[in-house]
């Protein structure tokens, strides 16, 4: 397929959130364009809604990879694993790129108080994001498409994503389950922030565009209520690795902690939300 012009940019002025803007560049990309499923993606910026982990760009991009799984493979399984595999693609080429997959690290802000906004918006930041957002965009692509094609170990269990289970009890249908399965084991088992977490407020978001009811806020009054019920399960963790008490090397793996019982209880929260 051939690669579209690098408007960046532009697109990221227009889209305003960097996981909104990654969300679409990939969909264009594929060929088929999800609106709703992209403006949801809003709440991801700032390193899951403004919480300084994983860049929103890797958020937009594996939402994207997911998207394409589904509709490449038939077997939404052998979609779920791929979607993993693509994501750990991306990661590794953003990573090469910045040196670390986290917002925080590559902004040197604190979202999540007026003081670190306002030091963001003064200090030239927001132009570093979007020229990091220009230069990765092609990247980014690339990454996605060498993952979608690589060639998956023999599994011996249907493949699980934490995440796609969340959006499941939540009601998501298939393909949004799908889209939303790189997420896992903290975005393409790398152990960082909760990829089931990422994954409902990526949901509830979606429920209020579906609505025509969603104008993007920030620190929303249901995702705040949401991230602190998470919290009080967690014992104030937000990292995978340090929830789990463990990092997956693999997607195998990975399943077989969720279908022995692994989260239960928070994949069983986060989706009654």
């Amino acid at each position: 397929m051939k690669t579209s012009k690098n408007d960046t940019k532009r697109v990221f002025l227009k889209k305003g959130a960097c996981s909104h803007t990654f969300f679409y560049i990939l969909n264009r990309e594929f060929g088929h364009l999800k609106d709703d499923a992209e403006k949801a993606s809003d709440p991801l910026s700032g390193g899951l809604d403004q919480e300084g982990y994983q860049c929103g760009m890797l958020w937009g991009a594996a939402l994207g990879a997911g998207a394409e799984a589904f509709r490449k493979y038939e077997d939404s399984s052998l979609a779920t694993a791929q979607a993993v595999t693509a994501t750990q693609s991306i990661l590794e080429s953003f990573i090469r790129r910045t040196g670390s997959a986290n917002c925080a690290v590559i902004t040197d802000c604190d979202f999540n108080s007026k003081f670190g906004l306002a030091k963001y918006l003064l200090s030239g930041k927001p132009i570093k994001c979007f020229m990091l957002a220009d230069k990765w965009a092609p990247e980014a692509i690339e990454s996605s498409k060498k993952g979608l094609s690589k060639a998956l170990p023999e599994l011996s269990d249907t493949p699980v994503s934490c995440a796609s289970e969340v959006v499941k009890k939540m009601g998501g249908n298939l393909e949004e389950s799908v889209m939303v399965a790189g997420f896992a084991g903290g975005m393409g088992l790398s152990g960082n922030a909760c990829g089931a977490l990422a994954a409902a407020i990526w949901m509830i978001t979606l429920r209020k565009v579906k609505d025509d009811n969603y104008k993007f806020v920030m620190n929303d009054p249901e995702t705040q209520k949401l991230k602190e019920l998470f919290l009080e399960e967690t014992d104030y963790k937000m990292e995978c690795r340090k929830i789990c008490g463990r990092e997956f090397k693999t997607i195998g793996e990975h399943t077989e902690f969720i279908n022995q019982g692994g989260c239960g209880r928070l994949i069983d929260l986060l989706g009654k939300m």
